[in-house]
């Protein structure tokens, strides 16, 4: 909230959450008031809250420019962001295409989708920019070496277009969103929500879509949504262990630990993620721990917690 605030007037943020507000959250945006927020009445993935976000903004202003910023990076130095994302958004105002903000790998990481640059773009904004040639899956460990070889680069997830050409894009390679523009019409949100399949924007849209081009970055990033992020981080102990609450660790090297209440002992074990959340603990390895949004989709609601 604080970076966008250093790029455009409080009174042009239009910020969009995930179904609901935590206090300190809510607190903090007092300032923005209640037109700031647009909160999904369901969670159907990006593609259909950014199509209702897009359609919502253009009706308030033709010329809308978004951009779509996610709450789990860590992204350094701020100016060096702050100023990258001025001029891509100037970028975006100026051109008919969809732009993703691409990271230069530091190393193979498979926990990533990644882009395959194209052609590149006339200097413009004094930015490198290129059209994207493809995007592709989270890879395997050799995979990921490869593509770091290759020179692919980091879908970071972070995006900017005009509202209006988004929209165009949809209808032109997303008929799954698009024929249900009569229900945003007709100002039904939560039809459209209850109808919109789950989907994220870059399987709807940007890898069907022509017309996307993307901004090497600039700044430190780290996508903090997985646990072994917090190696990255999170300060380490002697042992290479993160701990966080009510953690003892003996002869452990190299683990990851949290306990959200109560306490977690590990003894004489390398390489783990330990999580206590409530009744439940997960235990996986640091190696396995990026497919945790597999093991998701197979468990029970009730035990999705960590």
């Amino acid at each position: 909230l604080e970076r966008a605030r250093g790029i455009v007037p409080a009174d042009q943020i239009r910020i969009l959450t995930g179904g609901h507000l935590e206090d300190p959250f809510r607190a903090a945006l007092e300032d923005l008031g209640p037109l700031a927020l647009l909160v999904e009445p369901q969670a159907k993935g990006t593609a259909p809250v950014l199509t209702w976000a897009a359609w919502t903004l253009l009706r308030q202003d033709p010329d809308a420019t978004i951009v779509s910023l996610h709450a789990d990076h860590a992204i350094s130095p701020s100016d060096v962001f702050q100023e990258l994302i001025k001029r891509a958004g100037r970028l975006a105002s100026a051109n008919r295409n969809l732009f993703t903000v691409a990271i230069p790998p530091t190393r193979p990481e498979t926990g990533y989708g990644y882009i395959k640059p194209g052609r590149p773009w006339p200097e413009a904004e004094g930015l490198d920019t290129f059209s994207v040639d493809s995007f592709v899956e989270k890879p395997d460990i050799e995979t990921a070496r490869a593509y770091v070889e290759e020179g692919y680069l980091w879908n970071s997830g972070i995006f900017l277009w005009r509202a209006d050409v988004f929209l165009e894009e949809v209808e032109a390679v997303c008929p799954e969103l698009s024929q249900l523009f009569p229900l945003l019409e007709a100002e039904d949100v939560e039809g459209f929500f209850r109808t919109a399949p789950n989907i994220s924007v870059d399987h709807a849209i940007l890898e069907r879509s022509g017309r996307v081009a993307s901004v090497r970055a600039t700044f430190g990033w780290d996508d903090v949504g997985s646990w072994e992020a917090l190696s990255r981080t999170r300060e380490t102990d002697s042992e290479g262990n993160v701990s966080l609450g009510s953690v003892r660790l003996m002869d452990a090297k190299d683990n990851i630990a949290m306990a959200e209440e109560g306490e977690l002992v590990l003894f004489g074990v390398e390489g783990l993620v330990v999580v206590r959340s409530g009744e439940i603990v997960l235990v996986t390895t640091r190696e396995r721990s990026p497919e945790l949004k597999t093991l998701l989709d197979r468990l029970p609601s009730h035990l999705q917690d960590p």
